[in-house]
């Protein structure tokens, strides 16, 4: 319910400046952060940032106010908020889900081909009698899992947001009502993590792009009635439970080992990955030419490697390679997380034990 005078989220859509949508963001604990102007890809880091390579999370700038590294940077701090967007008045809107406790599907209407109906809905089988005549995108396999649980269609939830974006996909909003419960994001397209295909979930470790932010393409759209997320329903969490979304923190294979604070871990861990994590970042300067898929997917083998031997964990694995990859090529999110999910499961079947790392 809105108290008085807060600002709905209608008003907020319908002010020309993306700092009103990131003021009623934060206003509900959302961290928010600035997008590139007329992109859906975080603003750029600051030019220290854009030339070493180091753990988003201990990234000093973040002390200093500065928005560097996307949604690690996301913050609810009005004043800060109002830092940014007075600096960038064009900047889009989005915001960090897992802070959030938010849980988001986005659904994808491209026009990719069609897996085998194996791939549709991991550890589903599809019996061969049921017909998949004109499945084309993430609407249609999300209708189908509902449809398989007897559920209503996430898709035509009008109880909670649903925001349309501009290439005729679909965000639904839900909150997450156990917070204990730390969802990941996945990618529809992934072989390990997925829930239907063309069907992302944006939870922790990840980004939505907020209502009202405009784009080159056009503008993401709030539709129907409900203007505010709705308790994620049980029977998609049972879902998200099934197919590895929630998951215990990774036991090191090497018992002996004495646990490791996230800083002492990244430090010394991250020192094999670093010439592997620069030659990605390196291939920012030229758009295409560089074998940009080769040498994403090396440092992903090489970081499975150092999470199955104990010495990483895949979060924070995964935590460097998006930041380097997306920061490559941040026009391909979908395929960057794409090829480290296949490297980093493929890399941790073969631990990896460098000298020097005790």
């Amino acid at each position: 319910m809105q108290r008085h005078g807060e600002t709905s989220l209608a008003e907020a859509v319908l002010s020309p400046h993306p700092v009103a949508v990131a003021r009623w963001l934060a206003a509900r604990g959302w961290p928010v952060h600035p997008l590139a102007p007329g992109r859906k890809t975080p603003a750029a880091n600051c030019p220290q940032c854009q030339t070493s390579s180091h753990a988003p999370a201990q990234c000093p700038c973040h002390r200093k106010g500065m928005w560097c590294h996307g949604f690690y940077s996301a913050t609810t701090d009005l004043a800060r908020i109002e830092a940014w967007w007075t600096r960038e008045p064009r900047a889009g809107v989005g915001v960090s889900c897992g802070p959030a406790q938010l849980v988001v599907l986005d659904v994808d209407a491209h026009s990719e081909h069609v897996p085998d109906r194996s791939r549709l809905l991991p550890g589903i089988t599809i019996p061969g009698q049921v017909s998949l005549e004109g499945l084309a995108s993430g609407f249609d396999t999300l209708a189908l899992l509902a449809a398989y649980r007897r559920q209503d269609n996430p898709a035509e939830d009008n109880t909670t947001l649903r925001v349309r974006t501009p290439s005729g996909g679909l965000h639904i909003w839900y909150r997450n009502p156990k917070p204990v419960l730390r969802y990941r994001s996945s990618t529809g397209s992934s072989r390990k993590t997925a829930l239907a295909w063309q069907v992302d979930v944006r939870a922790h470790g990840g980004y939505i792009v907020a209502p009202a932010t405009r784009t080159a393409a056009g503008e993401y759209t709030p539709i129907g009635p409900a203007r505010e997320p709705a308790p994620l329903p049980q029977w998609l969490a049972a879902e998200l439970q099934r197919t590895g979304h929630v998951k215990p923190p990774r036991q090191a294979t090497r018992p002996h080992r004495p646990y490791m604070t996230p800083s002492r871990q990244m430090g010394g861990a991250l020192a094999p990955l670093q010439p592997l994590l620069a030659t990605v970042r390196e291939c920012a300067a030229q758009p295409e030419g560089t074998s940009f898929t080769e040498k994403l997917n090396r440092a992903a083998y090489t970081a499975g490697g150092l999470v199955g031997a104990g010495y990483l964990s895949e979060a924070g694995a995964r935590q460097v390679l998006e930041e380097a990859a997306h920061y490559a090529r941040p026009h391909q999110m979908r395929r960057n997380d794409s090829i480290i999910d296949a490297a980093l499961f493929a890399g941790a079947n073969h631990p990896f034990h460098p000298k020097g790392l005790a």
